[in-house]
């Protein structure tokens, strides 16, 4: 299934593998060599989470030393691969739709959020979203303070930690 978002128009000077918009401007007279950098939308792309993401700013697309950021799109009825991030916090803008996360040991907890919520899960904590609606995709943006945005995920089997109580 592809997945579309709105026309943006805007002026790139990223030459990063996920940016469509060819070549950077010449360096300024006085440049520092930092520059800030627009990036176009990526294409989509599906995660080891198992759900479709254009990455946004991360080390590949612009060279970021401390964060990603993600546009995550969960389709209708859908539910990410459960999952951690080995390390690294992460940070949940609901833009559209009802997102259940299961998280904690064996994914037994839950909290609901929807467009306008913003959730934070810490570093290590095992965790599933869910769509909970049966016909709308949810849209949320997702920042970790990890460049390296699908380098340090790591599949989690509730039911192995299920087994254990």
């Amino acid at each position: 299934m592809r997945h579309t978002l709105a026309a943006v128009t805007v002026v790139c000077c990223c030459t990063g593998p996920l940016c469509v918009a060819g070549d950077a401007p010449a360096p300024r007279p006085g440049a520092t060599g930092q520059q800030v950098r627009v990036i176009k939308t990526a294409p989509e792309i599906l995660t080891r989470q198992k759900l479709p993401n254009f990455v946004g700013i991360s080390a590949d697309t612009v060279g970021a030393k401390g964060l990603s950021m993600n546009l995550v799109i969960i389709p209708p009825g859908a539910a990410a691969e459960p999952h951690f991030h080995k390390g690294f916090e992460s940070a949940v803008y609901v833009l559209k739709g009802r997102v259940e996360t299961r998280y904690g040991p064996g994914l037994k907890e839950s909290v609901i959020t929807e467009a306008g919520d913003f959730l934070f899960i810490p570093p290590d904590v095992p965790h599933q979203p869910v769509n909970l609606s049966a016909t709308d995709a949810a849209q949320a943006i997702v920042v970790r303070n990890d460049p390296n945005e699908q380098e340090h995920v790591i599949l989690y089997d509730p039911a192995a930690n299920r087994a254990g109580e």
